[in-house]
This record gives structure tokens, sequence and C-alpha cells, in this order.
């Protein structure tokens, strides 16, 4: 069925209205009306093949709210007129050792995203949320806790999920010092699960502005990283510091904070490759490690968690009308913290 959608159509256009296919709903599947898209910075690297070169046109968009308007005869989670949420993924091979764990971005034979990869269903490639409807497998779709704020709930599918897996992975709570580096659309969720999980949360910066938001998300103060004496204070203290920053930065500084068998947890993708020496690992016994968005259980897991404690993204909503205008200011980081997508404004 023909659908209305926003999509670049190389690596220097601007977005622009495009008209996709979505397939009909299977017996197994979920049909949304898309009320809220949110942008990932993502989103942007990947439709300007500043990773490696995409398919065209791409439609973007994995930060998925929307209301259900059909649901196939198998479907038992979803009835229509609620609230579903769809992510990063919406579909994997379900039957390799990751996918048995719940570990369903790490399937074997290689997941399906939202969009920009190959539809295992219906052929060709997959397109996103900047569009009015998504048909997706029960399976991959999320239940909305209903104490939620749509808007502000859809980046969790992204930015929450991405700074959650590591914390719970690592076990942040009560007795651990959590260090969070950056304060940006990452960031700002990951102070705010760490201090709900009751980690002592530092917020890692190199801008003395941002230590009053960072108390008022939740962290217990700011570090300036340009600080030598201040980062000479906190040596050897840190538990778990998760690392947010796309940018060239140096890594060795980070595990110099960190205590014998801490962890320093990359969930930001610099572009170049980030010198280490072996040293800043080997003496202290200290971890670097990586970490990218949770299966659908732990994602599921992470949206209740949000509703129980009233946590979601602080967001700026935009209609699709200004969409690349909010592209090139994402790109400069000019916002606090996350764009979202009006969706109703695609059906005029």
């Amino acid at each position: 069925m023909p659908i209305r959608a926003y999509a670049a159509a190389s690596a220097t256009a601007p977005l622009a209205p495009i008209t996709i296919e979505r397939r009909e709903p299977r017996p197994t599947d979920v049909e949304l009306d898309i009320l809220w898209a949110g942008i990932c910075h993502s989103d942007l690297h990947f439709a300007r093949s500043e990773w490696e070169p995409p398919t065209y046109p791409v439609v973007p968009g994995h930060e998925i709210v929307g209301r259900v308007r059909r649901v196939g005869s198998r479907v038992t989670r979803f009835r229509v007129g609620e609230l579903a949420a769809v992510g990063v993924l919406v579909d994997s091979c379900r039957t390799c050792a990751p996918c048995r764990r719940g570990e369903e971005p790490f399937c074997s034979t290689g997941p399906t995203f939202t969009y920009g990869s190959e539809d295992r269903i219906s052929g060709g490639q997959t397109c996103g949320g900047y569009s009015e409807r998504i048909t997706c497998d029960e399976a991959f779709t999320l239940r909305l806790p209903a104490t939620l704020d749509p808007a502000r709930a859809a980046p969790l599918l992204c930015a929450g999920i991405t700074t959650w897996s590591p914390l719970k992975r690592w076990q942040a709570g009560p007795g651990k010092k959590v260090g969070i580096v950056g304060l940006g659309g990452l960031g700002h969720m990951g102070v705010q699960f760490a201090g709900a999980l009751g980690a002592e949360t530092v917020v890692l910066t190199t801008s003395p502005a941002k230590a009053a938001d960072a108390e008022r998300l939740g962290a217990s103060g700011a570090l300036l990283t340009t600080d030598l004496a201040a980062m000479a204070r906190h040596a050897d203290s840190f538990d778990l510091i998760v690392d947010t920053v796309s940018g060239d930065h140096d890594l060795n500084a980070l595990l110099a904070l960190l205590r014998l068998d801490g962890a320093l947890v990359l969930v930001g993708l610099p572009p170049k490759p980030q010198a280490v020496k072996a040293f800043s690992l080997v003496a202290p016994r200290r971890i670097l490690t990586g970490s990218m968005i949770g299966g659908l259980a732990e994602t599921q897991s992470m949206l209740d968690f949000c509703g129980q404690r009233a946590i979601a993204c602080h967001v700026e909503t935009v209609r699709v009308q200004q969409l690349n205008a909010a592209w090139e200011r994402l790109a400069r980081g000019d916002v606090k913290y996350r764009f979202v997508i009006d969706m109703a404004s695609i059906r005029g």
C-alpha cells in the first residue's frame, strides 16, 4: 500500500516528500499510524553516507510511537486504538544463539534494522519512521506504558535503550559510582537512568555550563575533563563510565578514572580510531568495551521502568516541514536534547 514519507535521495540532498510501499498486515503483524518519530544522530550519519554508502532513497527514523490501526489474526498483545512503539529493529533470524537469548541486535545472520536493511519479508529496503504508517511483526513491536508522554517516549527507543543496556549489564546501582561522558541526546538519558538505579552519578564534560543541567537530571555533580587537578582527585574511583561522545577525545584520561576491574563502555561512535595505551588497561586491570541497543525484552523492561519512574527524554517537537532545519541544528548540537517529529504534519 502506498504511504507518504520523507527521504534523502543522496548524501547531499535535503529530505523531501516521497511515496513508499508498506506491506498489508500479515497474521502476526501490527500496523501503526505513526504519531511521533524521534530524530537520531544515526539518521544523519546514515543518510549522509558518513559510515558507509547506503542504498538511496533512505527513509530514516527508528524511534517510533504510533497508534495501532490494524492487527493480524494471530496478534495477541495489541489491540486497535492502543499506543505501541517500534525501535531500531524490525526483524532477525530468531533461531541463532543470540536471538534465542533475547540478543536480537547481535543476530548471527544480521538483524533487520528499521531502515536501510534488506527486508526479509517484502524484499527491497526497509523504510523508517519518517512516514505516516509502519507495519511490523508483533514480536518486534513494543508496548508503551500509559503513564508516558508519547512524544517524550519516542527517543527512548534508541537513546534510552542505548544507555540503559550498558548500565544494566554492568550493574549500575547503590554503592556504585557511575560516570556519563557527554550530556547530549544519549548522555541526558544515561544520567537519569543511573540516578534512578541508585548509583552515584557524575557527568564528565568539557563544558562548565553543563553542571546545572546535570544536577537537574539527577547527577550528584559534574567533572570537567579539562580540569587536570579535578580529574586527578577522581582517579581510581569509578566503577563504570558510559562514554556517549562521538568526537575525538582522550580515552586514556577516562580509563585513569576507573578503579580495579572498572569498565569504560563506548556507546558513541567517533569517526576515527581512538588511541589507547596498553598500560591504561593492563596495570590497573581495567576494561574497555562497547555496547549498542539491547534486545526486545530488555527494551520493553526499559520502557516499563520509565513508565514506573516517570523518566522520559527532554525533547523539542518539529513538523515534517521543519526536518531539514532540524537536521542542520542537530549537526551543530543545537538541541536540548532530542528532536521529535509530530507526524500528524505529514497528513496535512
